[in-house]
């Protein structure tokens, strides 16, 4: 784990990278502020997680980060026992996680529920969608820290890098850590109720976009061949044939429309 700081004083705000080691979106644009240190009115905490599995450009070394929460000093895993020194070190900061997918293009935010707080701060980044991942959280830093993530695009690209960069610096400026104005945006707010499940198989299809209602009777993804037909209306999330081992991705509902003025 690498950890810098812009700024004196002791932080409240962190920007995160690196959680896995297959997404350097973040990481270069932790580096880019690191490089040039912009001036900032508060002090802010830059953390690259896990350099480990960064070096070896995979997920992770032993298990997935964001599934080993709060973890354990004295664990067997390389990840356990990070998630334990990562959960001290941003210990009372609001955090900036940054990730990318192999599903969706365009940047989302994700938040373990959605408070005042994330509200305010979403509706200030240029992202599409806000995600509510309600019970789905098992293992992940939004149990142990107040978490905003990101998803900055999609995995590898140089898209992705270059929304991350913009992303971090429209958190910045939204909590008031750099100068500058944020822009007023309409935001919808999407809850997950299920995880689509995968079963074995050798190929895999998805028939859907994300965030884009399938209605019952709609084919949405198959196995093999074998193609799965909605019985319930819902928005897929983070839906794609490879993205996750043993889920397609996940279902939601439609909540809320987040429209706020900022100056």
């Amino acid at each position: 784990m690498r950890v810098a700081q812009l700024g004196t004083g002791t932080p409240e705000v962190a920007i995160l990278a690196g959680v896995h080691g297959d997404e350097p979106c973040g990481v270069r644009a932790v580096q880019r502020l690191l490089d040039e240190r912009p001036s900032v009115t508060r002090p802010v905490k830059l953390v690259v997680a896990n350099e480990r599995a960064l070096r070896r450009q995979e997920r992770y070394v032993h298990e997935d980060l964001n599934r080993a929460f709060p973890g354990d000093p004295d664990a067997e895993t390389h990840e356990r026992r990070l998630a334990y020194e990562l959960a001290a070190e941003l210990e009372d900061c609001l955090t900036f996680s940054m990730h990318s997918t192999q599903s969706h293009a365009d940047p989302f935010a994700v938040v373990e529920t959605v408070t005042d707080l994330a509200r305010d701060l979403c509706s200030q980044l240029p992202v599409t969608s806000l995600v509510e991942t309600d019970d789905f959280v098992e293992g992940r830093l939004f149990t142990r820290i107040e978490t905003i993530e990101v998803e900055c695009g999609l995995q590898g690209t140089e898209t992705a890098a270059e929304n991350a960069d913009r992303l971090a610096r429209a958190f910045l400026t939204a909590v008031d850590a750099l100068p500058g104005d944020t822009v007023s945006r309409e935001l919808p707010v999407y809850r997950l109720v299920d995880r689509i499940a995968k079963d074995h198989a050798d190929s895999y299809e998805v028939f859907v976009e994300n965030f884009q209602r399938v209605d019952p009777g709609d084919p949405y993804a198959a196995a093999d061949g074998n193609t799965r037909i909605a019985e319930e209306p819902f928005y897929p999330v983070l839906m794609s044939p490879n993205g996750y081992q043993d889920v397609f991705g996940y279902a939601a509902e439609k909540v809320d429309v987040i429209s706020t003025t900022h100056g």
